[in-house]
């Protein structure tokens, strides 16, 4: 009996060192190890070296460059095509249209003068004490376009059938021009210094006919300044001069 039971346990024995040899050549704890899910997940999840960087690259952590014209080569393009166009076309609109349609209308009212005559200027006649017996008529431009003062003022003191001669040497190089607001001027010698004028008499209500564009035509509307209370004197030796753009000018006559 006890040499059956001695040899069961060599036999035990003898069957755990086979298995512990069986353990220990590297097989085994391969085997054992795959058999473990843990460490199998946390294998799988580790990158492969050049994968990740492949899919990262491949999903657009990167952006490509843009062919098809949106996003930002859109926004540039939309933004250089608008504001240098807009601003190139609004300019050369608005100053060019604006400038041109201006110096047309500026030529155009300088071209456009019309006769200066009782409707369109204000007329006054006063004495002066220097030269002696004379008076001196004024025209101003109240409208609103340049007038023209074509030779000479034809003067009509009360119901008098004769006209006054224009002195000739008083004709000036060019027409009397007057802007609106200004004004031209006419000398009026109404008696002879000497005493040697003749039919002498005192005037208390004066006209003033104005002429066209060829002597002695109809200007337009006639004018009767105011005379002074007293009237004026004035004889055979009446005359006047031509129409004159300034005061000095005649009254040196």
């Amino acid at each position: 009996m006890r040499i059956r039971r001695t040899s069961h346990l060599l036999a035990l024995t003898a069957l755990a060192a086979l298995a512990l040899t069986a353990c220990e050549d590297g097989t085994g704890v391969k085997d054992e190890g795959a058999s473990h899910p843990a460490s199998s997940t946390a294998t799988a999840a580790q990158p492969t070296p050049g994968t990740d960087k492949g899919t990262g690259t491949g999903t657009g952590t990167a952006p490509t460059k843009d062919t098809t014209g949106s996003a930002d080569s859109s926004g540039k393009s939309g933004g250089t095509t608008g504001g240098k166009s807009g601003g190139t076309t609004g300019t050369g609109t608005g100053a060019g249209t604006g400038g041109d349609t201006g110096d047309k209308a500026a030529d155009t009212a300088s071209d456009s003068r019309v006769l200066c005559n009782g409707s369109n200027t204000r007329v006054t006649a006063q004495t002066v004490a220097r030269p002696l017996n004379h008076m001196l008529l004024t025209v101003t431009n109240t409208g609103s376009r340049t007038c023209d003062l074509t030779y000479n003022p034809v003067l009509r003191f009360d119901e008098m059938q004769w006209v006054p001669q224009a002195a000739k040497e008083t004709q000036p190089q060019a027409v009397t021009t007057l802007a609106p607001g200004e004004s031209g001027y006419a000398g009026v010698l109404l008696s002879a210094a000497d005493g040697s004028g003749e039919g002498g008499q005192t005037a208390k209500k004066l006209t003033v006919a104005f002429q066209g564009y060829t002597p002695n035509s109809d200007g337009g509307a006639s004018a009767t300044p105011p005379l002074p209370a007293k009237g004026v004197y004035y004889d055979s030796s009446l005359a006047v001069t031509y129409w004159q753009q300034d005061m000095d000018d005649a009254l040196s006559w």
